[in-house]
């Protein structure tokens, strides 16, 4: 062990030289040699000054550790200086830690992460964690924010040391990729080899393959999070094990990038429409067990202009265009690395034997088994395991045709199992009943879980757990799933524990459908968004073992979710076959289900399918007196009516809706038909009952959340500026952007395109035509279209501006591609440009 180095906590410097190679080539040989000696010289006596340790230096790149961080500034601050006169640029990161100081030098993730934090920034740019500003001051340090880092970990709040203007750093960014719980070790030839696939320009679809905890996953997140500065419009990560339809893979991924369904139009449309000419990479994440169905998903994505698909699969796709690569076990060195790193998460001291190397040969290499056997270094020494494990190995092997990496790794996971209290096995059984991980509560109320034999799957990698914005969530890498649901299937108790985890999750969406328009309802549709898997269980297995009343009440109870997540195709899969037996239903289950339904066809833009369903939730609720539901009913009517241009009946349909939901105590039911017959008063000139309905509209939606006072306050703001009252309605407008910033809604653009009306009143006509713009450009981002209302706003707009639409072609150009954020400061004022 170096007895030279700094340990306790330890701040880290990492140095680079920006455009070496270009450098190398404008000053020749001996003239880079010398000006890389000075650079040299410069940095080891600032350092050495300030008591630093030089660590390692690999070319042009040192690694230095100090004892302090003001220490480690210092010496900053003199290399600076040192290097004011030079060519030489430097990028320079900080960061302070606690890393445990091992035989071989530091050990753990405080130096990767002092690399990266480095090696986003530029030449002359020094770079400053979070916890070495924390003990230094804010003094002479800028804060530039949270930025994901290449090694996927959690976002980090980066400084940097002085004002100076630098490019943007070279971070994560339009990314959803998921944080390891883990560092990325070894594997340097196979990321090497996957970047380079990545970014060839021959390549479109590329499959990692392999079986079962081969690490295909981990692979792929890294080669992609490497790449990201190759594809400015961001990558993507899809999962899809808990998926069992493969008709909703290119849904999945509509809803992780953000896109839209648009009505009228198939999902691959709308993706393909959106993605056009973009540079992104999109990871469809374990997608064996939707082949071959989910074949033309991926076809649908490969041809279209833009993404780069990237696949982690047990088997090749058999695709036209495909590029397969196998993912090999790790090698020897790569083996014994994350096997030492993860037992020395369970045990800091623990040293690697020769039997280490044994153990790891005798798994195969394969990262799974490694870690599942690290786990257990706590009770055991390597040599101990080895023996256990071979025999057991020997007890588990599959027959001469089965893959042996493969059945090298059930072994493992039945040595892991066999080694359970019979307690520990029946919980681990039970959880794998649960798609996409469960919460506490879940896991105690169907699988029977307790805190100490929960703790102790965890414990032992069995289980994992992660933290949400609602409450941690605990899952099962899914090779380990799979693993227990054959216990499970073996075991009396599957189908019991099936139709427990079912009447759970009925339940669950039950509360969340009775919390709809009170206080708490952004809560539950965030708790059901998150169980959203377990849900797609559950209506699965009351199709298979309930009766359909029981999936219809499950679908209705999801009705409203479906709607507000944006997932409309997956309601009207669900609603369709349902109500295709609503005879067999009560009659105001089947009510419900048709309105429902409704509005499925209705979002899609397929009213002439809609007006028969929507007439007969009518009809049927007449016909079981139930007054209310039938006034809810006659809004949805009155809404496809609407659409498909008969404005009368739509009217009437309103009135006669709201005044029966006038004598209820719900005073939130009323919003539907005030709204609607607000906007047609607006629409047809009658300012002052538009003006009438729409505040009565404001004052109760005030109780129920940003998004539907939103929407009443942008109508309002139509109705003002319609009506020549300019200053009002931006007023209004201001406030509904205000409210829609932090719901992140998508009627942004109907907003913008009524306070362009207002901005055209006042006079301001440029201003007006920066914020159409900045509608159709944001449309495009969020991949919406138009409805009625929304187009009459426009013409309004721009009949009353004179302009003609190709009048807004240079400041669409000047707009281009943008975000909700930038066209929300412009709109309120508060940008340099506004």
């Amino acid at each position: 062990m170096r007895s030279d180095l700094p340990s306790g906590t330890v701040t880290f410097l990492f140095t680079d030289v920006e455009g070496s190679t270009k450098l190398l080539h404008e000053l020749e040989a001996e003239g880079y040699a010398g000006a890389l000696a000075e650079h040299r010289r410069v940095l080891r006596e600032a350092f050495q000054a300030q008591g630093g340790v030089e660590v390692d230096t690999q070319g042009d790149a040192f690694f230095v550790a100090f004892p302090t961080a003001p220490g480690a500034l210092a010496a900053v601050r003199e290399m600076l200086a040192g290097l004011e006169a030079g060519l030489i640029r430097v990028r320079m990161g900080l960061h302070t830690g606690t890393p445990f100081l091992a035989e071989e030098g530091y050990v753990g993730p405080d130096v990767n992460r002092a690399a990266r934090i480095a090696a986003c920034g530029h030449g002359g740019q020094v770079l400053v964690s979070s916890s070495t500003a924390s003990l230094l001051g804010s003094d002479g340090l800028r804060d530039l924010g949270e930025h994901r880092l290449k090694d996927l970990s959690a976002p980090e709040r980066i400084y940097q040391l002085g004002d100076d203007e630098f490019p943007a750093l070279t971070s994560l960014y339009r990314t959803n990729l998921p944080v390891p719980s883990t560092m990325f070790l070894g594997r340097e030839q196979e990321l090497a080899e996957v970047v380079e696939l990545l970014t060839r320009e021959d390549v479109r679809l590329l499959t990692l393959t392999g079986p079962g905890g081969t690490g295909k996953t981990r692979l792929a997140i890294q080669a992609a999070a490497e790449t990201s500065a190759d594809f400015p419009d961001g990558v993507w990560w899809v999962p899809l094990a808990p998926l069992r339809d493969p008709g909703l893979v290119l849904s999945s991924v509509a809803q992780e990038l953000e896109v839209s369904e648009q009505p009228g139009r198939e999902v691959a449309d709308t993706l393909a429409r959106q993605l056009a000419g973009k540079r992104l990479v999109i990871l469809l994440d374990n997608l064996e067990h939707l082949l071959p169905a989910a074949a033309d998903a991926v076809s649908a994505l490969r041809d279209m202009d833009g993404p780069l698909v990237l696949v982690t699969s047990r088997e090749r796709l058999g695709m036209q265009g495909e590029q397969a690569y196998p993912v090999p076990p790790l090698a020897e060195r790569d083996g014994v690395e994350l096997f030492t790193a993860r037992a020395r998460a369970v045990e800091p001291t623990f040293t690697p034997t020769e039997a280490v190397a044994e153990l790891c040969a005798r798994l195969d290499e394969l990262p799974l088994a490694l870690e599942l056997a690290a786990a257990r270094t706590a009770l055991f020494t390597p040599d101990q395991l080895l023996e256990r494990l071979s025999q057991r190995l020997d007890l588990l092997k599959a027959g001469r045709d089965a893959d042996p990496r493969q059945q090298t790794l059930r072994a493992t996971i039945a040595w892991s199992y066999d080694l359970l209290t019979a307690h520990e096995q029946k919980l681990f059984r039970r959880m794998s009943v649960f798609a996409g991980g469960c919460t506490y509560e879940a896991a105690e109320q169907v699988a029977s879980a307790d805190p100490d034999t929960l703790q102790s799957l965890l414990d032992k990698s069995l289980l994992r757990r992660r933290d949400t914005d609602v409450e941690p969530r605990y899952w099962m890498l899914e090779t380990i799933r799979e693993y227990a649901l054959e216990r499970l299937e073996d075991a009396v108790e599957g189908n019991e524990l099936g139709r427990l985890h079912a009447e759970y999750f009925r339940t669950l969406s039950d509360k969340a459908a009775s919390a709809q328009w009170s206080p708490d309802q952004a809560i539950w549709l965030a708790r059901l968004e998150e169980e959203h898997d377990n849900l797609r269980v559950a209506l699965t297995t009351l199709r298979e073992f309930g009766t359909s009343e029981d999936e219809s009440r499950l679908a209705l109870a999801l009705s409203e979710s479906w709607f507000a997540h944006g997932r409309v195709r997956e309601a009207r899969d669900v609603l369709g076959p349902l109500v295709a037996i609503r005879e067999e239903l009560p009659a105001q289950e089947r009510a419900l289900l048709m309105k429902y339904y409704a509005w499925a066809l209705h979002w899609q833009g397929d009213w002439r399918a809609a007006l028969p369903i929507a007439e007969e939730a009518v009809a049927i609720c007449g016909e079981i007196g139930e007054p209310e539901l039938t006034a809810r009913c006659k809004n949805t009517l009155g809404v496809i009516v609407f659409e498909l241009g008969n404005r009368e009946r739509a009217r009437s349909l309103f009135e006669e809706s709201l005044a029966v939901l006038r004598e209820t105590d719900d005073a939130h039911v009323q919003l539907g038909p005030l709204g609607n017959l607000g906007g047609l008063a607006w629409q047809r000139g009658d300012y002052s009952e538009a003006k009438r309905l729409l505040s009565e509209g404001r004052s109760i939606a005030a109780e129920f959340g940003p998004e539907i006072l939103g929407h009443f306050l942008s109508n309002l703001g139509i109705t003002h500026a319609l009506e020549g009252d300019a200053d009002t309605a931006l007023q209004l407008f201001r406030e509904a952007l205000t409210l829609y910033r932090a719901a992140g809604h998508m009627e942004v653009p109907y907003v913008l395109e009524g306070m362009a009306g207002a901005h055209v009143a006042r006079g301001e006509a440029d201003r007006a035509i920066e914020l159409l713009a900045a509608a159709d450009a944001l449309r495009e981002e969020l991949g919406t279209v138009s409805d009625s209302w929304e187009r009459k706003v426009r013409e309004f707009t721009l009949a009353a501006s004179r302009l003609d639409e190709s009048a807004l072609d240079d400041a669409r150009a000047r707009w281009g591609s943008c975000n909700l954020e930038d066209v929300i400061v412009y709109a309120l004022g508060e940008g340099a440009d506004a």
